[in-house]
């Protein structure tokens, strides 16, 4: 067995605001067993983004390493946790800490990474397994409507583009980091759409999707439109050109 001081292989990102009732289920579910079987280590990042209930000390006894995101807001919480991953780790996932998403199925948004298939893996409910209703009707619509518009005009691969489940290359997780601006649910479509834009190869993977623990924090409408208004903005965005070096 190798030490715990050995870098890990995958860095699991959660970014979380009061989820003490999702969190400890979440950390419970790493296929530890299975991931050593292939050779994985994976070191646990949980953003504890001004929780008022037990989340951090939750995180903490399931083995997470838990760090503090003053800023609030889900976009704040993921970049401090992609900032916080290993410099060695190979690959970056995020996950919702409400324990509607499953680490049971990491290597199956890992792999295609592994494999060189391609530097995004987005799970993808939409083609998926979702349990108990998990996803209400205007919910499914609305996400049905973005991603149409995003493999339209982006011409992005993916088939749900709002998932909270997310897995990068470690170089490719750093790139996008820079350009990461927005600071609350929009997150995962500015990711998604500058990605695009960046060049990289993505791809989904079905993934199951079941009911939160807790309390939603998503405000549908209001939310709704800045997932939009992003969509639409990122449609002229192109990262910056380098420097020019000054003759000398």
């Amino acid at each position: 067995m190798k030490p715990d001081t050995d870098p890990p292989h995958i860095s699991v990102v959660i970014p979380c605001h009061n989820e003490e009732s999702g969190i400890g289920h979440v950390l419970s579910e790493v296929p530890h067993d299975r991931l050593k079987r292939y050779g994985y280590r994976a070191e646990l990042i949980v953003v504890d983004n001004n929780s008022t209930d037990a989340t951090a000390a939750v995180a903490r006894a399931g083995g997470a390493r838990v760090i503090a995101e003053k800023k609030q807001g889900k976009g704040n919480a993921v970049r401090t946790g992609l900032r916080a991953v290993h410099p060695q780790s190979q690959f970056v996932v995020i996950i919702d800490g409400d324990d509607t998403y499953k680490l049971t199925e990491l290597l199956r948004v890992v792999e295609p990474l592994e494999q060189d298939f391609c530097d995004i893996v987005v799970g993808s409910r939409l083609s998926g397994r979702m349990l108990d209703n998990s996803l209400c009707e205007h919910h499914r619509i609305a996400n049905w409507a973005f991603t149409f518009l995003v493999r339209h005009f982006y011409k992005a691969n993916i088939t749900d583009v709002l998932s909270g489940y997310i897995g990068m290359k470690k170089q490719v997780a750093d790139e996008i980091t820079r350009y990461l601006n927005t600071h609350d649910f929009r997150i995962e479509m500015e990711l998604i759409t500058k990605s695009v834009r960046l060049g990289y190869a993505l791809t989904s993977v079905p993934i199951t999707y079941d009911k939160r623990r807790g309390e939603s924090k998503l405000q549908s409408y209001l939310d709704g439109v800045k997932i939009l208004q992003t969509l639409i903005s990122n449609l002229s965005w192109r990262p910056p050109l380098p420097a020019i070096p000054a003759r000398t």
